[in-house]
C-alpha cells in the first residue's frame, strides 16, 4: 500500500511539473503580444488586449462617463473602447467573432441592444449576454469583451 501511495504522489508531483513547465513557456511566448488601444493602459492586472497569432483578445471594456450615464452611452463608449484595442492590433470590430455582454440590470437589455447593433449592422458576432450582480465600477451598467481575428 506504501509503494501506491508513493507512486502516486510520484505521479502527481511529475503531472504538477509538467503543468508548471508548460504555463512557463506559454508566458515566454513571444507570439503573445500585449496590444493597448489609444488612450489606454497596461496596469499591473490587466492588459487591455492581448495578440496572439491571427486573434485579438480584448479585456472586458467598460462604457462609465461622467457626460452620458445611460446604457446606450456606456455600450456605445465600451464598444468604442473595444474598438481602439482591434485598431491598435491592426483589425476592426467586423472581423469580431465573439462577444460577452455583461448588465447589471435585465431592463437595459434593449437600450444595450439598440446600440451595440450600430457597430455590428451586418453579420454580428456570436454574443452571450450575462446579467451580474455588479461590476467593478459601481457606476458601470455594462461591461463588454470581444474576441476577434487579424487579417
Amino acid at each position: 500500500m506504501l509503494r501506491t501511495r508513493r507512486s502516486t504522489l510520484t505521479l502527481m508531483s511529475l503531472a504538477l511539473s509538467l503543468v508548471g513547465a508548460s504555463t512557463l513557456t506559454a508566458q515566454a511566448n513571444p507570439a503573445r503580444q500585449v496590444v493597448v488601444g489609444e488612450g489606454q493602459r497596461v496596469s499591473a492586472t490587466l492588459s487591455p488586449g492581448i495578440r496572439v497569432g491571427n486573434m485579438i483578445f480584448a479585456s472586458g471594456q467598460l462604457g462609465t462617463s461622467p457626460n452620458d450615464t445611460t446604457i446606450a452611452g456606456q455600450t456605445t463608449r465600451s464598444l468604442e473602447n473595444t474598438e481602439k484595442v482591434f485598431k491598435a492590433a491592426g483589425t476592426t470590430l467586423a472581423n469580431a467573432v465573439k462577444c460577452t455582454v455583461f448588465l447589471t440590470d435585465v431592463k437595459d437589455f434593449q437600450g444595450m441592444n439598440g446600440a451595440y447593433t450600430k457597430f455590428f449592422p451586418s453579420n454580428p458576432p456570436a454574443r452571450s449576454t450575462v446579467v451580474v450582480a455588479a461590476l467593478v465600477v459601481p457606476s458601470a451598467k455594462v461591461e463588454i469583451e470581444c474576441q476577434g481575428m487579424i487579417p
